[in-house]
C-alpha cells in the first residue's frame, strides 16, 4: 500500500481559541493515539490534499519534528459550509494488531449484461476490511467479466484473502440492472385514439366528396346524350 508523508509540529497550547488560530494560519489541528503516548500536533492543510482525495487507501508516515510514526487516518472533520478541515485523528500502527479501514473497490473486465442492454449499478464503493497492516490492500479488485443481465455480486461471493471483509455477506456490491420498458401513459393512449378517429373522419370526408363528383359527371353525360338524340330527331323531321 502507498505511504504518504505528513509533516507536523508539536502544539504548545491546546484549546478552541488556539485551534481556531491554527486554522486561520492554514494549519490542521491533529492528534495521534494508539501508541505509548498521545501526541497533539498541527500540520499544513495543503499536505492533506493527496491524502484526502487519493482514490485508494493509504498508510501515513507522520514526521513530527523528526519523530516518525507509521499511522492511518482514523477520522477527519470538515466545516459544514467551507469544507475546511477542522481536525484530523490518526491511529498509530502496530504490525501485530488488527486494524480496520475503508477500502475502495475496483472493477475489472466487461460485464456481458451491459452488452445485452443492462446498466451497471455500483451499490458499495468501499468495503470495511479488518487485517494486519502488512495484509491491508489498497484496492479490492472485483472481476465482473461474468456478470450477466439481472445478476449481482455480493460480499459473500468474493474470494477469501489474507484480510476479512466486515460487511454482511448478503450485501450486494455491484449489479447489472434490467432496463425498464417504457409503457404509454393514459394520456398518450387517448391522444393516439383521437388521432386514429380523426384520420378515419378525414378519409370519410374525402370519400364523400368524390361520390357527388362522379354523380355530376354521369348526369352531364346523360344530358349530352339527350341533346344529341333530340338533334337527330329534328334532322329526321326536316
Amino acid at each position: 500500500m502507498k505511504t504518504i508523508e505528513i509533516i507536523g509540529y508539536n502544539r504548545a497550547n491546546l484549546g478552541k481559541s488556539e485551534s481556531r488560530k491554527l486554522r486561520n494560519d492554514g494549519n490542521v489541528p491533529c492528534v495521534v493515539y494508539g501508541g505509548k503516548k498521545q501526541i497533539h500536533f498541527h500540520s499544513p492543510m495543503i499536505l492533506f490534499r493527496e491524502l484526502i482525495y487519493s482514490p485508494g487507501a493509504n498508510f501515513i508516515e507522520l514526521n513530527i519534528e523528526g519523530e516518525k510514526i507509521k499511522a492511518i487516518l482514523q477520522d477527519v472533520q470538515f466545516h459544514p459550509v467551507s469544507d475546511i478541515i477542522l481536525h484530523a485523528d490518526f491511529l498509530e500502527l502496530n504490525e501485530e494488531k488488527l486494524i480496520k479501514m475503508e477500502i475502495p473497490v475496483s472493477f475489472t473486465g466487461d460485464a456481458p449484461g451491459v452488452q445485452q442492454g443492462g446498466k451497471i449499478l455500483t451499490r458499495l464503493r468501499k468495503l470495511t476490511v479488518s487485517s494486519l497492516p502488512k495484509n491491508m490492500p489498497e484496492f479490492i479488485k472485483i472481476d465482473i467479466s461474468e456478470l450477466e443481465l439481472g445478476k449481482s455480486i455480493k460480499v459473500g461471493d468474493l474470494e477469501e484473502k489474507e484480510y476479512d471483509i466486515v460487511n454482511s455477506p448478503l450485501v450486494s456490491i455491484v449489479s447489472v440492472n434490467i432496463p425498464r420498458v417504457t409503457l404509454p401513459t393514459e394520456e398518450e393512449e387517448e391522444e393516439g385514439a383521437e388521432g386514429e378517429e380523426g384520420a378515419e373522419g378525414e378519409e370519410g370526408a374525402e370519400d364523400g366528396k368524390e361520390k357527388p363528383t362522379e354523380t355530376k359527371e354521369g348526369e352531364s353525360n346523360d344530358k349530352k346524350d339527350d341533346k344529341t338524340t333530340e338533334g337527330n330527331e329534328a334532322d329526321k323531321k326536316d
